[in-house]
């Protein structure tokens, strides 16, 4: 996997929207509905300060390039997982222009690297629909 993609922990409001409004235009074609928006405001506003949901930015040799999330939840406690803290890594979106290499595995990789530093046990990838 190339070096030079890094992620940056995306912490204000604006730019979480920003990549999300991006993403779901991409995705979808058109822009998002108002209260879809609105809903993924308030999800951010509840989740990023809580600890339940961290977003990044991912560049690739100091060009923005992607985005990504990870959900943390807790489970109960395993012999696989003693502490019961588990993530699901979930929104990984790509720029067009950066998607013939292998930037979208390097994302998930970065933040399968995260999850594991901030103790989760257990994670999960879900799968893009589109």
């Amino acid at each position: 996997l190339p070096a030079m993609v890094e992620l940056h922990r995306l912490e204000v409001l604006p730019s979480v929207m920003r990549w999300r409004i991006e993403a779901l235009h991409d995705i979808t074609g058109r822009q998002p509905h108002p209260r879809l928006l609105a809903a993924n405001r308030i999800y951010f506003r509840e989740h990023i300060p809580d600890g339940t949901y961290a977003a990044f930015m991912a560049t690739d040799d100091g060009v923005e390039c992607g985005c990504g999330g990870i959900r943390f939840f807790d489970a109960p406690p395993s012999t696989d997982n003693p502490p019961g803290r588990c993530a699901c890594i979930i929104d990984i979106y790509v720029r067009e222009a950066f998607r013939n290499g292998d930037i979208a595995a390097r994302i998930a990789h970065l933040l399968t690297e995260e999850a594991r530093k901030l103790g989760c046990g257990k994670i999960y990838i879900d799968p893009v629909k589109g």
